[in-house]
């Protein structure tokens, strides 16, 4: 008996877990891209998300600032090796539907204004929790420049 009710599990679990498999290959893909540093994440993070709708248009992408990386959208900020302002790339990355959050925590712990970002940056209360939920309840695939 306890052989058959293992088997049965054991069949379950296969089967849900290819349910959640086939469900998540019928849609678009939908990635989290986690930016907590722009010195060394910026303007790569930025690029790569370029060309990753260049190749996949489709792609639900949504960009999660916090800690350093929230300075991407503030207003006015380049990146500082190459002088090159964020400004125009994440509006760019916006009018082809990516949403750009900043981390409501990091503003507080950095005495931070919400008027001191662009008008791309959306907020979230918190960076982390939202990068776990988008990947455990959402699918969301991860991504760390």
């Amino acid at each position: 008996m306890k052989k058959l009710l293992s088997i049965i599990v054991a069949f379950t679990l296969v089967l849900g877990f290819g349910s959640v498999a086939l469900a998540q290959s019928a849609g678009n893909t939908k990635v989290v891209y986690h930016i907590d540093d722009a010195d060394t994440q910026g303007l790569k993070g930025l690029r790569n998300i370029r060309n990753h709708l260049d190749v996949s248009p489709e792609t639900k992408i949504i960009v999660v600032t916090h800690a350093n990386g929230v300075d991407i959208l503030m207003e006015g900020a380049k990146d500082k090796k190459n002088n090159v302002e964020y400004a125009p790339l994440v509006g760019a990355l916006k009018s082809r539907g990516v949403r750009f959050e900043v981390c409501e925590i990091t503003l507080k712990n950095r005495n931070l204004k919400k008027d001191q970002f662009t008008l791309d940056a959306d907020f979230t209360p918190s960076g982390v929790v939202r990068i776990a939920d988008l990947q455990y309840k959402d699918g969301f695939a991860y991504i760390r420049p």
